[in-house]
């Protein structure tokens, strides 16, 4: 009787869940370029969009908060803090919009061949980086203009920032990802948190106005949203060398500085980040075995 080693085969339709994508990273990067390949086909300006959009919407935004509720008086360097802020946020809600869809928009490699079906929506959050870096390459523009000096604390800052949106828009999106294969309600579901996104950070306004008006649990609620410590990494990485730093003594009416006991509050919205992927890769792979059928 001949005996066969099988150590060296996988099983069909059996994989390791996040564990596989370095395993698979070739095909990653394939379906990488296919996203940005496919993105702006047909289309006359292509990549300019990638500007275009963001700088519409900034502009919106800065007529809106900056000139009619007046913001632009009462925060130096206004624009500078609303389009650091707000490039972040944007990051947030493509990736997190992107890597919940993906699955779905590709249900005919999904019912065809087989592969670690995670690959879709890490390649789709590496694909919202990718179209991040235009703006990103604004911010600098208009950061250098106000008289920013990087360093390297602000550097750091940023990347931990990007680190953050990157765990929370990947774990929320293996989490919808899942269920929006079987459920498509939860892509509306998606919709209003990526609405809701922009107005629970301090994009359009300050950490000091949510503990001036509201009571103290929500604003340490607030405060543990990795958005909003990610805005605020943005704003100290951008915004707050180019303005006088906050001072409970020497300028009590300043606005640059961290809230209380930041650091905390870091450490918890990575923890949160951390829970976010745990529960969003479980979810993803009790729903993953119906993806063919449901699809």
């Amino acid at each position: 009787m001949t005996t066969i080693d099988l150590s060296n085969f996988d099983v069909p339709g059996r994989s390791r869940g996040l564990a596989d994508v370095l395993r698979w990273r070739y095909l990653l990067s394939v379906l990488v370029r296919k996203g940005i390949s496919t993105r702006y086909r047909n289309s006359a300006l292509g990549w300019t969009w990638s500007y275009v959009k963001p700088l519409i919407q900034f502009f919106i935004y800065w007529a809106v908060m900056g000139f009619i509720f007046g913001m632009d008086r009462g925060l130096d360097n206004y624009p500078l803090y609303l389009f650091s802020g707000f490039i972040t946020v944007s990051f947030f809600n493509e990736a997190f919009g992107n890597a919940t869809t993906a699955v779905v928009d590709n249900k005919a490699l999904v019912k065809k061949i087989y592969l670690p079906r995670e690959l879709f929506p890490i390649s789709a959050i590496i694909g919202a980086f990718i179209h991040f870096l235009p703006q990103l390459a604004i911010l600098l523009v208009v950061a250098l203009v106000y008289g920013w000096v990087p360093s390297i604390a602000g550097i750091g800052a940023m990347l931990l920032g990007l680190l953050i949106v990157g765990m929370a828009a990947l774990g929320l999106g293996l989490f919808f990802a899942g269920l929006n294969v079987r459920f498509r309600d939860a892509q509306n579901f998606v919709e209003v948190l990526r609405q809701l996104a922009t107005w629970a950070s301090p994009v359009l306004y300050t950490w000091q106005l949510i503990q001036e008006f509201m009571p103290g649990w929500v604003f340490y609620t607030w405060l543990l949203n990795p958005i909003t410590v990610s805005v605020e990494l943005f704003h100290f990485a951008f915004w707050e060398p180019t303005v006088e730093p906050f001072d409970a003594k020497t300028n009590p009416e300043g606005w640059a500085g961290f809230a209380p006991h930041f650091e905390y509050f870091t450490l918890g919205a990575i923890l949160l980040c951390v829970i976010f992927l745990i529960v969003g890769q479980l979810t993803f792979r009790r729903f993953e075995r119906t993806f063919a059928q449901d699809l």
